[in-house]
């Protein structure tokens, strides 16, 4: 079997097709950016938490596979998209001589990435996971189609600026976001992302972590934490836009 890199697959003609036709169809359906930018944070993302938290270079390779690939599935449907694009990225991947034992991890976590029905089975799932959902900011939001009544355009549009961080003294994943309050509320982010934070706490809990969002300086979601944090704590920079 070929060893198939991260390289390889950016290249590949039929995944950089499903790329473009999902991104394409979610600008259709009025969704925010899903196209290189995005998979392109995520894959970047997704190895550099593997490797904060210790795993070899191997699966880390994998990770930043399935953070390129795991939206392929939105070239079908928007629905049930992490099932879909799984057996979309088996076949292309064997397709390509990849080894089966690898191709299993991968969609593992492509399969497990959504918040209906995702559950971190493996330290490349427990990734993706929080490398997808900590990807809210401005430069997703489509500017020709901008909609300010739009809660998806409004909440991202109103993100100045967010990162992701591994503390590995305090064994915490912590998510920090600085939001414009006058364009958006917590509560609107919360509409949107209260599923996907409580999936990103099980992914990190998964890893022996813990996770932490802050909010504009106030810690949400950990009670022990403390209140009103200085954004930009401690840890390891894994993603900054």
């Amino acid at each position: 079997m070929a060893k198939i890199t991260l390289d390889d697959v950016r290249k590949n003609k039929d995944f950089a097709a499903l790329i473009d036709r999902a991104n394409f169809n979610l600008e259709k359906m009025g969704y925010t950016e899903h196209g290189i930018r995005h998979v392109g944070y995520v894959s970047k993302t997704t190895a550099n938490i593997l490797r904060e938290v210790g795993c070899d270079e191997h699966i880390i390779e994998l990770g930043a596979i399935a953070g390129w690939i795991h939206d392929i599935g939105n070239a079908v449907n928007r629905l049930n998209h992490g099932l879909t694009g799984a057996v979309m990225s088996m076949a292309c991947l064997e397709k390509m001589g990849m080894d089966m034992q690898d191709i299993s991890m991968i969609i593992a976590a492509i399969g497990n990435h959504e918040e209906q029905s995702g559950i971190p089975v493996n330290e490349i799932s427990a990734a993706l996971i929080l490398a997808d959902k900590s990807d809210t900011h401005r430069s997703r939001v489509r500017r020709k189609n901008f909609n300010l009544n739009d809660i998806h355009d409004r909440v991202n549009m109103s993100i100045k600026k967010n990162y992701l961080a591994v503390d590995n003294e305090s064994k915490t994943i912590r998510l920090v976001i600085i939001m414009n309050a006058e364009m958006s509320s917590i509560m609107d982010y919360f509409e949107i992302y209260l599923s996907r934070m409580i999936l990103c706490e099980k992914a990190a809990k998964f890893l022996g972590y813990k996770f932490e969002l802050l909010i504009n300086g106030a810690v949400i979601n950990n009670q022990d934490a403390r209140i009103g944090a200085v954004p930009g704590g401690e840890g390891k920079h894994v993603s900054e836009e």
